[in-house]
């Protein structure tokens, strides 16, 4: 299961209202107010080598692919 969606169940417990709502109570993940998941890539959805800096809010792999794009350029 990804980290965005733990819906997908949703599907086989949608017949049994009770399951659903103890599985719902139990597995969805809770609001982050401060720590490494409150963040997250803004293109892919990462929450580990996140880039803040000049307000980019994008995971190091896809500031790879998008960084001469940006005007970046990489100096030796």
């Amino acid at each position: 299961m990804s980290y965005s969606n733990y819906e997908k169940v949703f599907k086989q417990l949608k017949a049994k209202p009770a399951k659903l709502n103890k599985y719902i109570k139990h597995n969805k993940p809770k609001e982050r107010k401060c720590g490494i998941a409150l963040r997250r890539c803004q293109r892919c959805g990462r929450i580990r080598g996140h880039i803040r800096k000049y307000g980019l809010d994008l995971c190091r792999q896809c500031f790879r692919e998008i960084a001469t794009e940006l005007g970046f350029k990489k100096y030796r």
